[in-house]
């Protein structure tokens, strides 16, 4: 299955890049592999980091950077990926057979490409429009024809090693092929690669599979470039753009990195967190100076809040608009709803998609609404459903409390209640209903009729004593009182 929620987004941009003379580009993205060491049934580039999947954050970074086309080559599952991908404005190209990188590149019809392309892989989920736009900086400044993108990292483990001869680039060495000499090399080939279209065009149907894999290697193309008396480079990058992900593991660990960026993006901005590696805050989720992030909150989506908000531990905020001064306290869940300012809710609140809580409202712990409006200075203290309903303005929802909005029919129905109403502990409202302003509601009542404005409505069984009650077999009379009636409360 595809990953829920933001399958179809890419990411906002992480900062606005410094370098702002964008150059038009065509990008090549690589995306057919399946990933095997993923030990997943879906596709490597659909997996998620930092709630947003690999392939989204590539052509994110991408379109940001300033890429006129982006051509993403497409193989396992390729429906699953094109259902992903081709909202975003990118155009699939089926790989038929997985025969190496080289061949993938082929498979993305460069014929009719011009000017400058860049060829990255769908598994690289870290990099930036920032890293983008300096990587063509440091292209057309250095006037190349092509350029190998490499990185220094401290474990380059498998990756591929750039073998240099005074200082200038001389092969790119697979690992499985290198010398324990060249092993020791720290600096390795990125697997991304940016040339004019028309070496692209004139080395790739050069490259052949004379190798023990049988496969068409994109490496190659360096050398026949070189050989031809070429123009051929190198580009260093931050080690992050180097992370691709081929494990559980380094999907974990490129989660780890991007929810701290923009933890770090934040405090930047003023946002306080009390221990900023164990929150978990995704990249479109934006937060207003002053507000306080507690660990282990997990904000999603289009979540936005305000100033001065205080999220405590392990509250889960998704796609949702929290207005200045809200707090959400410990173990809450929120989705879809709108906090409005000095509102509050928790702990262990549960607010589902379509709820608007008003100004200065409370919401207790262990209350949950959905589809509901809870006007200003409503409570709701502990231990209620609202469902399908519109609370008024400083009404008081006892203990208990359910709308029982789902009929037989199959269709929901509203409860409207309106303001300054009291509402007894352990009240079902049988919708549709419409309670007056100022209205009293009994606790245990069963309202399934609507109580006018200012009315006092009670809606229970009758009560029985029977005293001196003893069990059967015992000789002791029974004498029964009569009914007691409803009085108050």
């Amino acid at each position: 299955m595809i990953p829920s929620r933001h399958a179809l987004t890419f990411f906002a941009p992480q900062h606005k890049p410094s370098f702002m003379m964008k150059k038009a580009f065509t990008a090549i993205v690589l995306a057919a592999g399946q990933g095997t060491r993923m030990k997943s049934p879906l596709p490597k580039v659909l997996h998620p980091v930092a709630g947003i999947p690999m392939i989204s954050r590539v052509i994110g970074a991408l379109k940001e950077a300033g890429a006129t086309e982006i051509r993403v080559v497409v193989g396992h599952s390729e429906e699953l990926v094109r259902r992903v991908v081709e909202p975003l404005g990118a155009i699939c190209f089926r790989q038929t057979e997985q025969k190496g990188t080289a061949d993938a590149v082929k498979a993305a019809e460069p014929e009719d490409i011009q000017g400058p392309v860049l060829i990255v892989n769908g598994d690289h989920p870290l990099i930036t429009a920032q890293d983008v736009l300096d990587i063509f900086e440091d292209f057309h400044a250095g006037r190349t024809d092509l350029s190998v993108v490499t990185a220094n990292v401290k474990n380059p483990k498998s990756l591929g090693r750039i073998v240099r001869s005074g200082g200038e680039l001389q092969a790119i060495v697979e690992a499985k092929d290198a010398s324990a000499e060249t092993l020791k090399i720290k600096e390795i080939n990125v697997a991304i690669y940016v040339m004019m279209a028309e070496i692209l065009s004139e080395f790739l149907p050069q490259i052949n599979s004379n190798n023990a894999q049988k496969e068409f290697y994109l490496t190659d193309i360096v050398a026949l470039a070189k050989d031809a008396g070429k123009n051929v480079g190198t580009i260093t990058v931050k080690k992050h753009v180097a992370h691709g992900v081929n494990s559980q593991a380094e999907l974990a660990q490129a989660s780890r990195f991007a929810f701290h960026r923009k933890a770090t993006q934040l405090m930047d901005s003023g946002v306080v967190f009390i221990d900023p590696k164990n929150c978990y805050v995704e990249e479109s989720v934006e937060i207003g100076e002053a507000s306080v992030i507690y660990p282990g909150v997990y904000l999603r989506g289009t979540t936005k809040l305000g100033k001065f908000c205080m999220i405590e531990p392990h509250a889960v905020i998704t796609d949702s608009q929290l207005s200045d001064s809200v707090r959400v306290l410990v173990g809450s869940c929120i989705e879809g709803t709108v906090m409005k300012n000095h509102s509050e809710a928790g702990p262990y609140a549960r607010l589902r998609p379509g709820t608007v809580v008003g100004e200065e409202a409370k919401i207790g712990n262990f209350v949950e609404m959905k589809n509901t409006h809870f006007h200003k200075g409503a409570k709701a203290g502990h231990l209620t459903y609202l469902g399908d309903a519109e609370v008024g303005e400083n009404t008081n929802i006892g203990c208990g409390t359910i709308t029982c909005n789902y009929a037989v029919d199959r269709k929901k129905y509203k409860t409207i209640i309106g303001k300054d109403v009291f509402v007894g502990s352990d009240t079902q409202f049988v919708a549709p209903i419409t309670i007056g302003d100022h209205a009293v509601v009994a606790s245990g009542s069963t309202i399934t009729k609507d109580v006018p404005a200012s009315a006092l409505a009670v809606a229970r069984g009758k009560q029985f004593i029977k005293e001196n009650y003893k069990p059967k077999g015992t000789s002791a009379p029974l004498k029964d009182k009569e009914p007691s009636s409803d009085q108050g409360q």
